[in-house]
């Protein structure tokens, strides 16, 4: 009977034996092997980082590589001498593993401090790997502290943690820090179809980068999530059967939901999450996604900043020509009212109604922005495709005799009748004030409805003889547009913001510069289309209040993007802790009392 060999998961066997083979922590390995060459080994290293980014395995590749008989030009093991074997096989004596989640009392430390005592009986170092060292309790800090500091020539010191903050300050001086960082979408992918050639895994490089962002950085998580998928699928990863296994919704459905939203299709956009959430897929999930899926289209519009996008390859080409056709301003607002839809989730009762509602807002939300982004015109036009054309035609005057007898004619019927006689002409008011001269045709009317004409004429001459009186003694003088006035209306309109607390067009609108083309034109710089599309989110009101701060009904403006090559990165003024004491009880008065109730003092 032939016996079955033993599954070995992907994340133990395909583990890096070397420096060469670990994936993504170039920085971390340069740095290592040049210390082995030059013989510059610090006597202990700290690895910090996300787990399963490969500071255990570089720990235990350290301990190999400096034992090792035979050491390569490069700084690597050989892989060959006995020191080497005795490692791959786990029964080296000079190395020595200690997990301090379970092992974390003074005890534990102690009995570690006295192996340090007894020299090597084989190779040059004898190293102590301490992984998760940030559960050792304060005690057993304590005790390993004046070991850790000057240990004897042959002993090295691994620590290893995820929360290097919970480790106290007198460790980490003692230490040669390395921080780990999470492993690229792209390294990862890499990896992966690397181990699925060996294994003889067909598997679709989207799927594959589906699998790298769902392990967010994590190599360890990929490879388990590879093992999952491939068991489940038995040895064929698609893109279809990763979704499906990983519970992801497909981006082509948020491809879809925008192109109905723009369209004010909502009957479509309500029956496709109606049919999202049949698949199992919560709200909140669906917001999530789709905002994440809106920061991928506004990331897609500059080129400067399209590397951070972290899609498949079939789908950034996609993402690229959705972009060029979205309103940046939609994009930026879309995104505001998902963010509160998603802070307001977890409180709504009807959490399936709180949802349709954040997209009925999305369906209308592009005929909003047309009406305050038309010139500061508000057309309060709806977008129907039904609408018919209604087109006036001018009465003509009749001239009417003052008489005692009664109407002959009725005027309703008269208007009636040339109502129906519609034609293309420009509807016109005209009022004489001169003496009428009567027609062929007279019309009767009685006294009263004469007086009533009258008086209605009478009252129309003195609103225009009142008008005339104040223009004569002069009405709202227009300002001059000068900088310092421009520059006075702007900071009363940036108020106007604060006060309704959109912090984030405060932000644009200080940035931004202010020119004078003319008496009626105002030119506004800005660095990228991102910081455009804010000022033109308040353009109607941003019209209207310099309007009537310069009484000019005449003043426009235009937004000029001025790219600018060369961004310089904002200087960070570094505060000390007393002025950042002073600056906290500024805004919170009641810290002060807390610290002198608490008696703190501030270093």
């Amino acid at each position: 009977m032939v016996q079955q060999e033993k599954f070995i998961v992907s994340a133990r066997k395909y583990r890096p034996q070397n420096f060469s083979t670990v994936v993504g922590q170039a920085h971390i390995t340069t740095t290592l092997k040049n210390a082995i060459k030059n013989n510059q080994l610090a006597h202990a290293f700290l690895f910090c980082g996300p787990r399963g980014v490969g500071k255990t395995t570089c720990a235990r590749i350290l301990a190999k590589t400096i034992n090792c008989e035979n050491q390569t030009k490069d700084g690597e093991a050989c892989n060959t001498c006995n020191s080497c074997v005795s490692f791959d096989a786990g029964i080296s004596l000079n190395i020595h593993e200690l997990d301090a989640a379970s092992n974390n009392s003074v005890d534990d430390i102690r009995s570690l401090v006295e192996q340090v005592r007894f020299a090597p009986q084989a190779g040059k170092y004898k190293v102590y790997i301490v992984d998760e060292v940030h559960m050792l309790s304060s005690s057993a800090f304590n005790a390993f502290l004046k070991t850790l500091e000057e240990p004897p020539p042959y002993a090295i010191f691994i620590l290893a943690t995820t929360e290097k903050h919970k480790i106290l300050p007198t460790i980490l001086s003692r230490c040669q820090i390395f921080d780990f960082k999470r492993i690229t979408n792209y390294d990862t992918v890499e990896h992966l179809q690397e181990i699925c050639g060996k294994e003889s895994i067909k598997a679709d490089k989207a799927a594959l980068h589906i699998i790298a962002q769902k392990s967010e950085g994590c190599m360890r998580d990929s490879l388990s999530i590879l093992d999952k998928i491939v068991s489940f699928t038995n040895g064929e990863v698609t893109y279809s059967n990763t979704l499906e296994h990983l519970n992801i919704l497909d981006e082509d459905y948020y491809f879809k939901l925008l192109n109905s939203l723009k369209q004010q299709d909502l009957s479509s956009v309500l029956l496709m999450f109606d049919e999202i959430n049949r698949k199992g897929f919560e709200g909140d999930t669906v917001l999530n996604g789709f905002a994440e899926f809106l920061r991928n289209l506004l990331v897609s519009k500059d080129s400067k900043v399209a590397v951070l996008l972290e899609v498949a390859e079939d789908f950034k080409e996609k993402y690229i020509q959705t972009a060029k056709s979205t309103d940046p301003a939609y994009i930026i607002s879309a995104l505001n009212i998902l963010n509160e839809a998603e802070i307001n989730f977890r409180q709504a009762r009807n959490k399936r109604l709180h949802v349709e509602l954040t997209f009925i807002k999305l369906a209308y939300l592009q005929q909003a922005l047309e009406l305050t982004m038309n010139d500061g015109i508000v057309s309060k036009k709806k977008l129907i495709d039904s609408t018919k054309s209604v087109s006036f035609r001018a009465l003509p005057i009749t001239r009417v005799k003052e008489s005692d007898s009664k109407i002959s004619v009725p005027v309703k019927e008269v208007a009636e009748k040339e109502v129906r006689q519609s034609a293309p002409e420009t509807a016109k008011l005209i009022i004489e004030t001169e003496k009428p001269v009567v027609s062929d045709k007279v019309v009767n009317i009685p006294t009263a409805v004469t007086q009533k004409t009258a008086a209605t004429l009478g009252s129309l001459q003195k609103l225009r003889e009142k008008l005339t009186e104040q223009n004569k003694s002069g009405g709202p003088v227009v300002k001059d547009l000068t900088e310092e006035e421009l520059h006075a209306a702007w900071g009363g309109f940036i108020a106007k913001l604060i006060e309704k607390s959109n912090h984030s067009a405060v932000t644009n609108f200080k940035l931004a510069g202010l020119n004078i083309i003319d008496n009626n034109l105002i030119e506004i710089t800005t660095n990228g289309e991102i910081h455009k599309a804010f000022i033109e989110v308040e353009r109607a009101n941003l019209i209207l209040h310099l309007q009537n701060h310069f009484n000019n009904k005449m003043l426009v403006y235009q937004v000029v993007v001025i790219e600018d090559d060369k961004d310089e990165a904002p200087k960070e003024i570094q505060l000390s802790k007393k002025q950042q004491y002073f600056k906290i009880i500024e805004e919170y008065p009641l810290v002060k009392e807390l610290k002198e109730r608490l008696k703190l003092e501030i270093e």
